[in-house]
């Protein structure tokens, strides 16, 4: 599915003719947010974002994962597995699992940490603690009430932002902003601040703490593509941003493909890929969550061998503040347990 453009500007008549529904899908949404979860056992924190679409979430969960790492803890990562058809809870095998099975985004971040995917998050919690987590990091999740978080983290794309600020379908928010504002406990704010003016002051006037981030490519595949002309394609939320990151790094991007989100690709796709990239001397270029859908499909085997996932990176503008509120938060989990 694609995102309706008008999401992403000024809201016209479009968004107009939706709000009735959206009235209707925002009050059942912020009532859900209301609802009390179950406990854990282990400090919960949660990487969410307050809009559909590509914001940053597995890349900063990736963070996240390796900020415990260091600090000697043992996380477990807990994901919905968005585009796989197994429920669980399981235990993810990046060598053994494809994208079909568990989903994309889940194959990524089992190469960093133990990874659960469960449609019933209370069960993925319980599945987490059985792998020995002595912290559960959920990737999504924020707009699910099943589990108590402890540290709740919302993900903004800096040049998007909340778009219309309109709940779906009139817009890409989940819930009503000011709903989930108030049970954030810290705004990630990934790129240029553009569109997201508004989360910001709305945040810091809730007196929420405020970080900015950034993605960053992997400086040895940018410069193994040094001289090439490169046909971009993603089927992510948000394509614009890989083929800018691209762009931003001296990648001379002849053409980009767009794709809707989790985009499963065809014999047609790749032989419509292959065909422009043959004609016009491209190389083709995609993301790490794409390729992983590439690789988990028989039928594209030789198409995936041909085309190079650009590695990025999140990466705090000043990250020792971030870690202190994720010390501070996870010390306080663990003082109420022992309360």
């Amino acid at each position: 599915m694609r995102e309706p453009p008008f999401w992403w500007r000024d809201a016209g008549m479009e968004a107009h003719l939706l709000a009735p529904l959206a009235a209707i899908y925002g009050a059942v949404a912020a009532r859900r947010l209301t609802h009390k979860g179950r406990r854990a056992g282990v400090p919960v924190v949660c990487i969410g974002n307050p809009t559909i679409g590509g914001a940053g979430k597995t890349p900063m969960t990736l963070v996240v994962a390796r900020m415990l790492l260091a600090e000697g803890e043992r996380p477990v990562l807990l994901s919905r597995g968005y585009g796989g058809r197994l429920r669980g809870p399981l235990r993810v095998d990046p060598t053994g699992h494809r994208a079909a099975d568990v989903g994309d985004e889940p194959l990524l971040l089992a190469r960093v940490a133990p990874t659960i995917v469960a449609r019933d998050r209370v069960a993925g919690a319980g599945a987490a603690l059985a792998a020995d987590a002595s912290i559960i990091v959920m990737d999504d999740g924020f707009q699910n009430p099943s589990l108590v978080k402890d540290l709740s983290v919302l993900v903004v794309d800096g040049r998007r932002g909340i778009g219309n600020a309109r709940v779906i379908p009139a817009g890409p928010l989940r819930a009503p902003l000011a709903d989930q504002l108030a049970r954030a406990d810290a705004i990630v704010v990934v790129g240029r601040v553009c569109g997201a003016a508004p989360v910001i002051a709305a945040a810091r006037g809730l007196q929420l703490p405020v970080f900015s981030a950034r993605l960053e490519p992997d400086a040895a595949f940018i410069a193994a593509l040094a001289g090439a002309r490169v046909l971009a394609f993603a089927g992510i939320g948000d394509p614009d941003k890989m083929f800018a990151t691209l762009a931003q790094a001296g990648v001379a991007v002849a053409a980009a493909r767009s794709f809707p989100d989790h985009h499963r690709y065809t014999p047609a796709d790749a032989r419509s890929l292959c065909t422009q990239a043959d004609a016009e001397g491209l190389t083709l270029v995609t993301t790490e969550k794409d390729l992983a859908r590439l690789e988990g499909d028989d039928t594209l085997v030789e198409f995936a061998a041909r085309v190079r996932a650009l590695p990025v990176r999140l990466v705090f503008d000043g990250d020792a503040a971030f870690k202190q509120v994720l010390r501070e938060r996870i010390a306080a989990a663990r003082g109420r347990a022992t309360a």
